[in-house]
């Protein structure tokens, strides 16, 4: 028997209709049919998760490359005593002495294996016969790492912050020969082309000359930030006038380092002299002042020391990337057992990328100083000496032996608040942008507090008393700020350090550490965000990401097919149109 036409349909359209409802996603079913749909067939049966993909920990690089040219070991070059190396990754010793002596008063063979020219420190008269040169000229090159090439489809000259994390900079470098990368077959920087710029030492009262001979392709400046110096070439410091004048009719009036207010910045291919004589000691800095909020954001930025005054104190007058001074000064010796130099900055992962994205310098340009809105943006990368964790521990972590005392030059060279907390211990602030505070003055903290472009000088005490520290250990050390405490969001990451005890070291300087299985943060998969961070807290799977079930997809698919059957039974309801006769 054919059934009517509209009671066929309704048979067709109601099973679609019931269909559809049943498996459309519940957010679209209005709450007060979904109660009455339970209240007539009750509860669903109960589901299983969905089970939890299975990952295996990443092939991890070396946590500790092996120091084949024994650069880790006490020694002495050329006359200049060089302390061992706290941690696994260390500087070359032969800059070290070179950086101490003098290019121009070191051999050869020491000269060769710095990797600097002749002229990149050169040491000068001692004027006052106090048995160390009271002049010094120092030359900074420009460099750009990570930077994007019209050949490859990958960065150039790279320097990881991370594992597999590049971001584009520019950096001061010492001026130095060969190539820019370590050699032909390799896109990794030179040993010298580094963030942060090198950590530079004059003694108090020394003349000193500072070159930046100017290889990029931008104007660039330097401004000494809280040193003494004068504003312009020909006023404020003894020197020698004549020559003065040469220069500021080569080079310009002024020595701030401000575009707008002192000189016109060293075009590309161009030089700038600064000269001074800083009467001041303490903790400085120095930065490119050329369009600010993009040149010491995009890493043109270093620390600068003046050493107290002390008879035979030859100063190590480079340190590369900042961490452990090796050769410390006289007056440093005087009062601590070890010193270290802690540079702290951020970067933007849009501004950085501009010099990756275009081969075009004007596009380059365009794209920082008009697309990107440095008040409507934040930070990504978080950085101590130039690298985030884990590889501050390769080269950052502060070694210490018990009832020690310990000086840390603090920097905030970024554009935030910077508050590092100590597990563990506390730390006695001693200077303030260089300048000492009295003894009433001084706190002890543990958490110091640093404002971007402010310095800290703190004595790390590890005495065993409760108050100054509490024991032997490898005690974390970071900026409480949780973004600073990560990687473009993964943690941990950012400028986590730790003061590890020397008992607590293993021998090729990496810390002996308990709990989670390291080998996951040594790999770029990790911060690319390819595996779960729980991988080795999680052996049953709890908390990894779960697999893609098969019946959503099921579900989506009788949905599908449930809507388009109910769209064809109501075209039905549609009147035809008759064809024109």
């Amino acid at each position: 028997m054919k059934l009517p036409k509209p009671v066929l349909w309704t048979v067709i359209t109601l099973p679609l209709l019931g269909l559809a409802i049943a498996t459309a996603p519940q957010q679209w079913v209005p709450h007060e049919w979904r109660a009455t749909l339970f209240s007539w067939f009750g509860a669903g049966a109960y589901r299983a998760l969905p089970e939890s993909e299975r990952y295996q920990l990443p092939e991890a690089g070396e946590i500790c490359p092996p120091d084949f040219n024994g650069w880790r070991q006490e020694q002495d070059i050329e006359g200049v005593h060089i302390a061992a190396a706290a941690g696994c990754v260390a500087d070359n010793p032969y800059l070290i002495a070179a950086a101490v002596k003098g290019t121009n008063n070191v051999s050869a063979d020491t000269l060769l294996k710095s990797g600097l020219t002749p002229d990149a420190i050169v040491m000068g008269r001692d004027l006052d016969g106090d048995g160390d040169p009271d002049e010094v000229t120092i030359r900074l090159e420009v460099a750009e790492l990570n930077g994007g090439s019209p050949d490859l489809p990958v960065p150039i000259t790279t320097f990881d912050i991370a594992p597999g994390i590049q971001p584009g900079m520019w950096v001061f470098a010492p001026k130095s020969f060969g190539m820019s990368t370590e050699n032909f077959e390799s896109r990794k920087a030179n040993p010298l082309l580094r963030a942060p710029a090198p950590a530079i030492r004059v003694e108090q009262g020394d003349r000193v000359t500072l070159i930046l001979e100017n290889n990029h392709y931008l104007p660039h400046t330097i401004h000494l930030h809280g040193v003494d110096h004068p504003f312009s070439a020909d006023h404020g410091m003894p020197h020698d006038e004549a020559a003065a004048h040469g220069d500021h009719a080569t080079h310009g009036v002024g020595t701030d380092g401000v575009a707008e207010t002192s000189e016109m910045p060293a075009l590309p291919g161009n030089a700038q002299i600064y000269r001074f004589a800083p009467r001041v000691a303490g903790t400085f800095f120095y930065h490119c002042h050329v369009q600010a909020n993009v040149h010491i954001l995009m890493g043109m930025q270093g620390m600068f020391v003046v050493e107290e005054a002390r008879s035979n104190n030859s100063v190590q007058t480079l340190n590369i990337g900042a961490g452990q001074v090796r050769n410390s000064s006289v007056a440093v010796r005087e009062r601590y057992d070890r010193e270290y130099d802690l540079h702290y900055f951020d970067l933007f992962k849009k501004l950085s990328s501009t010099v990756q994205d275009y081969a075009d310098t004007r596009l380059r340009l365009q794209a920082q100083h008009r697309d990107w809105n440095i008040t409507e943006d934040s930070p990504n990368y978080f950085l101590l000496n130039g690298r985030s964790f884990p590889y501050t521990l390769q080269e950052s972590l502060v070694a210490v032996k018990p009832s020690e005392k310990v000086k840390l030059r603090m920097l905030n060279g970024g554009s935030g608040n910077v508050a590092v907390h100590t597990h563990g211990n506390r730390l006695t602030v001693t200077h303030l942008d260089g300048i000492p505070l009295n003894q009433p003055a001084q706190y002890m903290r543990d958490v110091v507090d640093m404002a971007p472009a402010q310095r800290l000088d703190v004595e790390l005490n590890t005495t065993d008393d409760g108050l100054h520290n509490y024991g032997e250990g490898v005690w974390l050390m970071h900026d409480h700020h949780e973004a600073a405490q990560t990687t473009d969001g993964i943690y941990p990451g950012g400028s986590i350090s730790v003061i590890a005890f020397e008992s607590y070291l293993e021998p090729n300087g990496f810390p002996r550490v308990a709990g989670s299985d390291w080998q996951k943060f040594f790999t770029a998969a990790y911060y690319r965000k390819d595996v779960p961070v729980w991988l080795d807290y999680d052996p049953g799977g709890l908390f990894g990401a779960p697999a893609a079930p098969l019946r959503p997809l099921v579900q989506a698919l009788i949905f599908g097919a449930a809507l388009a059957g109910l769209l064809f039974q109501l075209r039905a309801l549609l009147p035809r149109r008759r064809p024109i006769r």
